[in-house]
């Protein structure tokens, strides 16, 4: 795991530019810092060391004929399969040698793939990675990031030069990428809480999409196209599906094998353990296949209305762990936020939490974790997933004329006149209640309308849903969470708030060909009559009743009180200097965080707490209005 950074093109001999970008993305690789120049192109890295700690993982890392170049973000679970396959040649492979390797690492695989396979060397590929490899003989930049965005990749170019990096603040302080905001990303971070893939926050700044990649032959950085080598909106229902129970076997084979892949490790490691299904399943499956007792992090509160720890240390004894349980205070976790808004790479108007589990255990000696993230979202955990199925189902009643079919909801909001009822009142006034129509409604934090009053600028880029039509209901939601929220919030957010204390995050639940599978299933398998009953059914007798049958928790803290006192003058102060941008309606931004401060129920603290950490976020980057 660590922090890649390149220049192509005019301004590729601008050595200050590099060093300056590898200083900016220094947290993420504190082991190592490598760079690579020549002719218009410049390399840098800094490293993580996971694998091989030898000098040999050094990178960038060179072909032994020095024809290509490699530098490389994340961890390939199948390279030391894939290497005995590179290491020999099969019957009827034309051209094809047998790769000599002089590393343990697997960079080295990734880069003898490429000189085996080329681009269609990511279709071999297991892991979660973001990589670009130069290649002098044929004058080429290719970089790719792994199939579901787990690992970040960003770029810039002004049709002379092209600069990528890990991070938006290496290319920001590269000093070759202009500090200008996005016009037509505020619509989509205002209402979501996030700019969703391609875009960012950044004139010209585009994020490389999960599952695709970028070839730059011959100099022509202005051809620069994103190609698709993979997607969730290409998963298709299984035309045949298996008995129940052979689904079953099916699903805890490949999560059994995903979670073994993910334990290879020359550094200490562990995992995060909230007492919840996901992640005790996780840590249930590591200890089957460790010899030594799983080492197990829980951060919980000193507060025990905020307090998981009794159901992790359940999960800790059954399962022998070396358990820490570490205790905070909400005090000491407001007292963190400053230092963990200063991580965030992106705007977000989530991951505070993540920077503080984080710290925790890096502090106990661990360079790298497994995570329960994903489960939700490919086996419909969230309650989100039956009130779009129920209302999904209900569609033929979307058809009556539109005073009718609302006329509920609005009765609704008469006497509740919340947050909750504008969006029940919007999501009857849609044109029609199926998956694609409602998922970005239930899914945004302000409403079209309302954005449309906060913001005086009319760009806005537009974003369509639409999964195979084969697949049942929960499938198509899982393809939505799975291409939005986890790649653009969950990901992104852990991604940043880890690394910047230099920790690796391994996720199971989004091994690829788990996710192919599940997708594919029918919705009476995975839904027949509580949410994850597959996942369940698949794992049995990894996990106690009261485990499996507790309310969901998570972290949730007194926000709105906090903002309200003691980050009162943060915010307020936050929100003026955003009313105070032209791409703003100033009255509006301070009459909604007035609105806030009354206690009014259509203005919760989550309509105020993004657009709050949106102004520190440009303000703190230096970003023009």
């Amino acid at each position: 795991m660590c922090g890649i950074c390149g220049i192509l093109g005019e301004k590729a001999g601008n050595a200050d530019a590099l060093s300056r970008m590898l200083q900016a993305i220094a947290h993420r690789g504190p082991d190592d810092e490598g760079t690579f120049s020549e002719n218009n192109i410049a390399l840098g890295h800094r490293r993580l060391s996971i694998i091989d700690l030898s000098k040999n993982g050094h990178q960038p890392m060179l072909s032994a004929d020095n024809r290509i170049a490699i530098i490389y973000n994340g961890e390939l679970y199948n390279y030391k399969s894939l290497k005995l396959e590179l290491q020999r040649v099969q019957a009827g492979e034309t051209n094809a040698r047998a790769y000599a390797f002089n590393t343990q690492s697997d960079t080295e695989v990734i880069l003898a793939a490429y000189l085996r396979w080329g681009t269609d060397c990511l279709k071999y590929l297991n892991g979660m990675f973001a990589f670009a490899i130069w290649d002098k003989e044929k004058k080429e930049l290719f970089i790719a990031r792994d199939r579901l965005g787990i690992k970040p990749l960003y770029y810039w170019h002004d049709g002379k030069t092209f600069a990528f990096a890990s991070e938006i603040r290496a290319l920001l302080k590269s000093g070759l990428v202009p500090k200008k905001i996005n016009n037509g990303a505020l619509y989509d971070y205002v209402t979501n809480q996030t700019v969703h893939n391609p875009h960012t926050i950044i004139e010209n700044v585009r994020m490389l999409m999960p599952g695709h990649y970028t070839l730059i032959k011959d100099g022509d950085i202005s051809g620069a196209k994103q190609i698709k080598y993979w997607s969730l909106f290409d998963i298709k229902k299984q035309s045949e599906e298996k008995p129940y129970a052979e689904i079953c076997k099916d699903v805890q084979d490949i999560l059994t094998d995903s979670v073994e892949m993910r334990l290879v490790s020359d550094v200490p490691f562990g995992a995060f353990l909230s007492g919840g299904i996901d992640s005790s399943l996780i840590v249930a499956m590591m200890s089957k296949y460790m010899k030594q007792p799983v080492k197990t992090f829980t951060v919980g509160f000193e507060e025990a209305t905020f307090d998981e720890g009794p159901y992790a240390r359940q999960i800790a004894k059954q399962y022998n762990t070396e358990h820490h349980d570490i205790r905070l205070s909400l005090k000491l976790f407001l007292d963190k936020l400053p230092e963990a808004l200063s991580g965030l790479d992106h705007p977000s108007g989530d991951g505070m939490n993540s920077y503080v589990v984080s710290e925790a255990t890096k502090k106990e000696g661990i360079k790298m974790v497994l995570s329960g993230l994903g489960g939700d979202e490919l086996f419909a955990g969230y309650p989100l997933f039956k009130r779009l199925y129920d209302l999904e189902k209900m569609n033929w009643v979307s058809g009556f004329p539109k005073p009718i079919v609302s006329l509920p909801a609005h009765i609704y909001k008469l006497y509740n006149n919340s947050s909750s009822a504008e969006k029940l009142v919007e999501l009857m006034n849609l044109p029609n209640w199926k998956t694609e129509t409602t998922y970005p409604v239930m899914r945004r934090a302000i409403s079209v309308s309302e954005a449309a009053k906060l913001l005086d600028t009319k760009e806005g880029y537009t974003r369509e849903y639409k999964a195979d039509a084969s697949l049942d209901i929960l499938s198509k939601l899982s393809v939505y969470e799975l291409s939005n929220y986890i790649p653009d919030i969950l990901l992104r957010d852990t991604d940043q708030m880890s690394m910047a204390h230099a920790l690796e995050v391994r996720v199971p639940f989004l091994d690829y060909r788990l996710v192919q599978y599940v997708i594919g299933l029918n919705d009476a398998t995975k839904f027949p009559t509580t949410p994850k009953k597959l996942l369940i059914d698949s794992t049995k007798g990894l996990l106690p009743d009261n485990i499996i049958n507790r309310p969901k928790m998570g972290f949730t803290f007194p926000w709105a009180g906090w903002m309200r006192s003691e980050l009162k003058t943060f915010c307020e102060g936050n929100m003026i200097g955003l009313s105070k941008r032209p791409q703003f309606n100033k009255d509006n931004v301070q009459y909604l965080w007035k609105s806030f401060l009354s206690n009014n129920k259509k203005t919760p603290w989550s309509k105020i707490w993004h657009l709050v950490v949106l102004e520190h976020w440009l303000k703190e980057n230096e970003i023009d209005g």
